[in-house]
């Protein structure tokens, strides 16, 4: 049996620049890729999840770009735990390459295969790809992390250079891959999912950036640049994606990078808070928690034009406007008075682009309870949002065609009436902490 090494891809699904891969090409054995769809987490999702098709596509495509070069990519499905000492059997595995992910399930993953590895004594390396900075990369003089993003953004932003978004030159090495013959892969309806219908976004994104700053807000437009699914699953390289920012002088989109990147330290450093606010004292906020009104928010019918428009457009596409996020999750925490947890768990069945980071990161913000230096009493108003972002009403006439008639629903509750109730229950909640 010839000794070998594994790379193992999670959410790096690309050849080019890829850290990980890299590492394992100059390394002493031959790589054989590996790819597993990891039943802890499909068994969680529905059987139409559109984001299992992406993940399949893009594998089927790895595969063909790997069997061009003389190899092919492993897929296996299943539970790493019982995965990995079968793959063992049937290879001898001398190393295991992987880049790292930040995410709770993710860690206790990986600290159980390192010791399982190493228990085997196989070596196991892991790298930083998915992000610039990451872990203990950016903290204040004191050592500790930050918690708020403007200074994160600054330090962020003073430290980066070329040396940090230099390409990894993997196709140098592609001669290293283990050269074999075309490996079976389970089919979706075999791991007991369907095709999706959904559309995924393209990766074309560098023409956006010269309006980027003047359009993002507008959701009438296609003024975002829809990378969020490529850099959730590693179809894009961040590397890439910040050298296109600075190229472009288009310092808006760079700082919405790294906002991705500051949510992704807030859950490095604090992870208690993918469940639990990050500020414990809005632990304390007596939620309503109605489940016909919260029905009625995850459907569009709430009678608010612009929160219904933005529901329907991720019921219907997998992704809403980034504006429109902010107002629906502003709406379901202070308006309607449901806990964030609840829309946070409703964004992660439907968005596309869904990374637990930035979308607990998001929610809590709207709620007030996380990595906001603004009080809690901002509570948007959706007609002013609406006026100020959608005035001639194209984004709600495309996604709530009855507005404006008869058949509309009423609003589930007067904005007045709404913003004095949730500032004196979250007043009344943070003055007992």
């Amino acid at each position: 049996m010839t000794p070998i090494s594994i790379h193992w891809f999670r959410r790096d699904l690309r050849l080019a620049d890829n850290a990980a891969l890299y590492h394992a090409l100059k390394g002493d054995h031959p790589v054989l890729p590996l790819f597993i769809f990891d039943k802890n987490i499909l068994e969680k999702l529905a059987k139409d999840d559109a984001r299992v098709t992406f993940i399949y596509e893009t594998i089927e495509a790895l595969k063909k770009e790997l069997q061009q070069q003389g190899s092919d990519l492993l897929v296996k499905y299943g539970k790493p735990e019982k995965i990995w000492p079968e793959i063992l059997k049937e290879y001898q595995v001398k190393e295991v390459y992987t880049n790292h992910d930040y995410e709770p399930y993710a860690r206790e993953r990986d600290d159980n295969m390192a010791e399982f590895l190493t228990s085997e004594e196989i070596v196991f390396k892991t790298y930083k790809d998915q992000v610039i900075f990451e872990k203990n990369e950016i903290l204040k003089a004191d050592k500790t992390p930050y918690t708020v993003f403007t200074p994160f953004y600054k330090q962020w932003h003073a430290k980066l250079n070329d040396f940090y978004i230099k390409p990894y030159p993997t196709k140098k090495y592609f001669k290293n891959l283990l050269q074999t013959k075309h490996l079976p892969s389970p089919g979706l309806k075999e791991m007991g999912f369907e095709k999706s219908k959904l559309d995924f976004p393209k990766l074309n994104y560098k023409k956006k950036l010269d309006d980027y700053a003047k359009e993002r807000d507008f959701p009438a437009l296609d003024g975002t640049t829809h990378i969020g699914l490529h850099l959730r699953f590693g179809t894009l390289s961040i590397r890439k994606a910040v050298k296109d920012a600075l190229e472009a002088k288009s310092n808006v989109w760079l700082s919405e990078l790294a906002w991705r990147e500051f949510y992704m330290t807030i859950l490095w450093h604090f992870p208690y808070s993918a469940f639990d606010s990050f500020k414990k004292q809005y632990d304390k906020i007596k939620w309503r928690n109605n489940e016909d009104e919260f029905k009625a928010w995850r459907e569009g019918n709430t009678g608010y034009p612009i929160v219904d428009a933005g529901m329907r457009q991720l019921n219907q596409t997998g992704w809403m406007h980034n504006r429109v996020r902010m107002i629906v999750g502003s709406f379901l925490t202070k308006h309607l008075l449901i806990d964030w947890r609840w829309g946070e768990t409703y964004f992660a069945e439907k968005l596309l682009d869904y990374e637990m980071a930035s979308n607990v990161g998001g929610w809590q913000w709207a709620a007030g309870s996380g990595n906001d230096a603004a009080p809690y009493f901002r509570v948007f108003n959706p007609e002013l949002q609406t006026k100020k972002f959608d005035p001639k009403f194209e984004y709600i006439k495309k996604w709530v065609p009855e507005f404006g008639t008869k058949k509309y629903a009423q609003p589930i509750v007067e904005h007045t009436f709404a913003r004095e109730r949730v500032l004196k229950v979250f007043k009344e909640a943070l003055s007992n902490s």
